[in-house]
């Protein structure tokens, strides 16, 4: 059996132990969209307990809190272990045109998708235009006459 030896990723492995610290949280990949009156926050979270993902809103603040634990059991050797377990965290700033009061999530398939309404006065409207004191489409039928 031939062995490689890869002097970068061995590299890369030495780096990342180094600067692996294992109470320290790890992030989460994310896409964040808008679709109609929601903005649509999608963040990876594969392996994860349902029960251990904690959704927190205070004040503008959004905070997502997840942990993974190690799934192996007693006495196992292991040969590779790249999957990163422990504590999950980021957080959001919210903006003013957003209605903290009812945002709600679902976890699906190691995805967790936060819905965040747009309050009523961020959502687009149209502004009547007056031109004389009169709005603009009683003057558009008196040219029609």
């Amino acid at each position: 059996m031939a062995v490689l030896f890869d002097p970068f990723r061995d590299l890369d492995r030495f780096a990342a132990e180094l600067m692996d610290t294992r109470n320290s949280p790890r992030l989460m990949p994310i896409d964040l969209y808008r679709d109609g009156d929601h903005y649509i926050l999608n963040a990876d979270l594969p392996g994860i307990d349902p029960g251990t993902v904690d959704l927190d809103v205070d004040g503008q603040l959004l905070t997502i809190r997840a942990e993974r634990t190690v799934r192996g059991r007693e006495g196992v050797k292991w040969l590779a272990q790249e999957r990163p377990s422990g504590s999950f965290l980021r957080q959001f700033t919210l903006g003013e045109g957003v209605d903290g009061e009812k945002i709600s999530a679902n976890y699906d398939n190691g995805v967790l998708s936060v819905m965040i309404p747009v309050t009523e006065r961020a959502k687009p409207r149209k502004v009547a235009v007056t031109a004389n004191g009169s709005s603009s489409t009683q003057n558009q039928e008196s040219i029609a006459k």
